[in-house]
């Protein structure tokens, strides 16, 4: 930033899947707004994402579906396969869920945001209320103070603006993520179907991309080293993962031995209980979180991206059409019930996603009979169908 004070309209805090898709729906909608990330560089969390039709519904309303599908690789669940390379984006699908590398929906969403939108390197540090008109105060971290009409928190797990709205912090799970690319120079024998291991508490996923590219994942118990500035360091990330798949089939282990330090991404997993997201207030005056800000959970049904892209259609729908109310009068009154339409709609989707979560990770717990019974229980007669959260549809753009 180059001046010390400024207004704007709207502000979006985070520019990560949600922050971008937010701000491309309004684009679509023919509202302006600022996208600030505190990176010098757009970070892609993540080296894959997994996408499901709820997913691709929203991304064909902010139309970048049709460019995400140019390089798309399908793997059918019966006999006949199809296999596809493209020059540097590998997408997959089985059974309706899609993988990509989640630099390429970065990329996708960023192609249809003005340039001047996108604000690198702006860490905003403190949020409070003008004590004269309510609006939003946004101070950055080289003193710069916006002063905006509408703040967007999405600023995922660590959200100063979830905390400023008043949502609770996301807890530590007791389990932790690494994911990765491999490419075998020489081809791979995996074939083309998704399986899944497991042996204690490890579960490690692997699904073929092409005959070269294999997207795996892994799922183990969270350690205190896990949790310094260790997890930061590739070197430590290979070895924790193959300390942890010891006695796991020879082919599973090079797979993770010989995948590029590039190529890995690990993570602790926080989330918020279902109980706090059908109680919180996620906005305060006008200000609103969306994303991990407002629904942190564990990647157990892979809805993390997916509903962030719900939450960026379902907020510009109900913010358009108030502001197109607003030239009449009656501006911030209008933003807030539209803040609060947009509230009241995504609560019940994120608490039965967030639900859903919960009970798998009771059933994967180990160290407690009764709490593994619950989560199996709960799973049975709550959610019969565990495949029914990707039938959800959050409407027109």
């Amino acid at each position: 930033m180059n001046v010390s004070e400024q207004e704007q309209d709207i502000v979006i805090v985070g520019g990560g899947i949600c922050g971008l898709a937010t701000a491309l729906a309004l684009r679509r909608k023919g509202i302006k707004s600022m996208v600030l990330e505190r990176s010098e560089t757009l970070r892609a969390a993540g080296v894959g994402i997994i996408m499901q039709p709820n997913g691709w519904r929203a991304l064909d309303q902010l139309g970048v579906a049709a460019k995400l599908r140019q390089t798309c690789t399908e793997i059918p669940s019966k006999k006949k396969k199809k296999k596809k390379k493209t020059q540097s984006k590998y997408i997959c699908q089985e059974r309706g869920i899609t993988l990509f590398e989640t630099v390429e929906l970065m990329k996708a969403l960023t192609e249809e945001l003005p340039v001047e939108s996108v604000y690198l390197g702006c860490r905003a540090v403190s949020i409070l209320l003008d004590p004269l008109t309510s609006n939003p105060l946004l101070q950055l971290h080289d003193g710069t103070v916006i002063k905006a009409k509408i703040v967007i928190g999405c600023d995922g797990v660590n959200s100063i603006i979830s905390n400023f709205v008043g949502v609770n912090s996301p807890k530590l799970f007791s389990r932790c993520s690494t994911r990765g690319f491999t490419y075998c120079e020489g081809g791979h024998s995996f074939g083309d179907k998704f399986r899944l291991y497991s042996s204690n508490d490890v579960t490690l996923g692997q699904l073929p991309v092409t005959d070269k590219l294999v997207y795996w994942f892994l799922t183990r118990v969270l350690t205190s080293q896990d949790l310094s500035d260790a997890k930061k360091d590739p070197t430590y990330i290979t070895k924790a993962s193959l300390e942890a798949i010891k006695g796991f089939l020879a082919e599973i282990v090079e797979l993770v031995k010989n995948t590029e330090p590039n190529a890995l991404y690990f993570t602790e997993l926080r989330c918020r209980a279902p109980w706090d997201l059908g109680r919180a207030k996620f906005r305060k005056g006008t200000v609103v979180v969306a994303g991990d800000a407002m629904h942190a959970m564990c990647p157990f049904i892979s809805q993390g991206g997916g509903a962030s892209l719900e939450d960026a259609l379902v907020l510009a729908r109900c913010l358009s059409e108030k502001l197109k109310q607003a030239t009449e009068g009656g501006g911030k009154r209008l933003v807030e019930e539209a803040l609060d339409e947009y509230v009241r709609e995504r609560r019940m989707r994120v608490f039965w996603l967030s639900l859903q979560t919960y009970f798998i990770g009771l059933a994967q717990d180990n160290t407690s009979k009764v709490k593994k019974a619950l989560g199996i229980a709960g799973l049975i007669l709550v959610f019969g169908d565990q495949r029914s959260h990707t039938e959800y549809d959050c409407g027109r753009l």
